[in-house]
């Protein structure tokens, strides 16, 4: 078009869309200094500096880039080991254990209510055997990992416990992360076992036995990803976070465990979803807003309680199983996004997932999609580069404002314990406008309801051996035939029997998995002494 045609004549309009945030605010056309406000020039800081809104470290990836860690797990413990030993050969600095939902419910192998879930969604993982096959040939001393296993994460950190002793590492010596967030579950995720007293219990009783027998674990990776993933927006991923966090360390300190003994142990895992600058400024927002609580409300005198350290991964529930070519590209923008938020490790999701596990080449695209953001894009070159945007600052305070706002109202009900339907409720809502937003084509999806072709189904996709369950279950029958049954039972006896007091539960639970009883006949004998949880129960 020639110079003073219809185009030219357009400039001055605006095309259709929503030009909101995901809660719903509109966005201006412009920002300016002003609309930074006065925290701006207040909270901005410096990096590696309170409040951390520019990010935890002086010089963060300047000094060390993000830890490169690839969430995989299926079948056997053998097949993921073979893929862990992939992706560490291209590469991956850090490891992702998924969990099977038998080992995230309770349930071994061969159990009745296993059948037909073993290895589907992750690993399958039922005794200290098992974990030494899915860490074989990797040395536990110079790899960190990060397991996503809430109401049983303390069976799986003893059992990682006597692995890396098997190993010769000693337990001061290991570095990961447990979730460990049972609150979440019963929010938005769903594989919590028991209710929540005893639950927290659990996860209080972990606080206390890392902080003397495994100093440098990670002991909880509070969770606003599984928030996002079931609808939430940015604002409510991290006030619902945040309140999460809030009644663990309260919880710890009812305990006697005071905040410095117990925050620099915690972790927190985000979501990184599509809006580039909105995330950005969530990530910043939520540094600054945990800084000022665990300080103001905790009394937290170790900077390293006040600093917010965080994991990020990409929206799985924006992935679309409709031109999955185009996952790569959303992968790449919410990576970024992560990246420029600063967060300390990153999963990228693969271009198949929304069809099937990952495959192989899919998982290799979406790991040099995080080397190529470190290694060739500059984004890692200067800490917080997006620091000083007018629209950037606006967004931080604004989604800090909004947040500080639910967690009172959340503090008003009592805690997080008692608002979990509330917060279910919200989500539900904005889960809702979400979808109704892509309907009216308000929103647009590529691939979905705009620029939409017709294409061949996804061919080559990754599945599991049908068969893995019946071969996992002949080695439980072999464990069990070739253990020391009098000791099992003598240590399951000990951990029920203090089930039923207030002694620290930790050490019973690894002396049983030391034993070689298996993850289902430990949770059995809790189950017998907490019960299991029903959502129909009122909090």
């Amino acid at each position: 078009m020639s110079p003073g045609g219809k185009d030219e004549d357009r400039r001055g309009e605006e095309r259709k869309g929503l030009f909101a945030t995901s809660w719903g605010t509109p966005l201006a056309r412009v920002y300016r200094p002003d609309d930074a406000a006065v925290e701006y020039a207040r909270d901005l800081g410096e990096p590696g500096a309170f409040p951390y809104t520019r990010g935890v470290q002086p010089t963060m990836y300047r000094g060390r880039l993000w830890t490169m860690r690839q969430y995989a797990g299926f079948g056997s413990a053998e097949e993921t080991n073979r893929r862990y030993r992939y992706l560490l050969e291209q590469g991956q600095t850090g490891l992702s254990v998924a969990f099977d939902l038998p080992t995230q419910m309770g349930y071994d192998a061969d159990a009745p209510t296993a059948y037909g879930e073993v290895g589907k969604v992750g690993v399958s993982i039922s005794s200290v055997d098992d974990l030494a096959a899915l860490l074989d040939g990797i040395p536990l001393d110079r790899v960190s990992t990060s397991m996503t296993i809430n109401a049983t994460a303390s069976i799986l950190l003893g059992l990682y416990l006597v692995v890396g002793e098997r190993q010769g590492v000693a337990a001061e010596r290991l570095t990961g992360t447990v979730q460990n967030d049972i609150l979440k579950e019963y929010i938005a995720r769903g594989t919590y076992i028991y209710p929540p007293g005893p639950s927290i219990r659990l996860i209080t009783d972990l606080f206390a036995f890392c902080r003397e027998r495994v100093p440098h674990w990670n002991t909880i990776s509070v969770s606003g990803y599984h928030l996002r993933e079931a609808g939430s927006t940015a604002v409510q991923e991290v006030a619902f976070t945040l309140s999460n966090a809030i009644a663990y360390l309260t919880a710890a300190r009812e305990t006697g465990l005071p905040v410095d003994a117990v925050a620099p142990q915690m972790s927190f895992f985000f979501n990184a979803h599509n809006d580039l600058i909105e995330e950005v400024a969530k990530f910043r927002a939520a540094r600054r807003l945990w800084a000022r609580i665990t300080r103001e409300r905790f009394g937290a005198r170790d900077p390293r309680s006040t600093m917010l350290r965080f994991h990020a991964q990409t929206a799985g529930s924006m992935l679309t199983a409709q031109q999955p070519a185009n996952n790569v590209v959303r992968v790449t923008v919410q990576a970024l996004a992560a990246v420029l938020g600063g967060c300390q490790s990153l999963h990228t999701n693969s271009m198949d997932e929304a069809l099937a596990l990952p495959s192989e080449p899919a998982v290799r695209v979406a790991l040099r999609t995080q080397q190529i953001l470190a290694w060739e894009s500059g984004v890692a070159d200067v800490v917080d580069p997006l620091g000083g945007s007018y629209a950037v600052e606006r967004l931080t305070n604004e989604i800090e404002g909004e947040a500080e706002a639910y967690i009172a109202k959340i503090d008003g009900m009592g805690g997080s314990i008692h608002a979990i339907g509330f917060m279910q409720r919200e989500i539900q809502d904005a889960a809702y406008r979400y979808q109704m937003e892509i309907e009216a084509r308000e929103r647009v999806v590529v691939g979905v309801n705009e620029f939409v072709t017709d294409e061949a189904p996804a061919s080559n996709l990754f599945q599991v051996d049908p068969r893995v369950g019946e071969a996992l279950a002949a080695r439980l029958r072999a464990l069990r035939a070739a253990r020391d049954p009098d000791r099992v039972l003598r240590a399951l006896d000990r951990l029920e029997a203090a089930a039923r007091g207030r002694v620290n539960l930790m050490p019973l639970i690894l002396d049983a998995v030391a034993a070689s009883a298996t993850l289902g006949e430990i949770c059995d004998r809790l189950r017998a002494v907490f019960g299991v949880h029903h959502p129909s129960v009122s909090f």
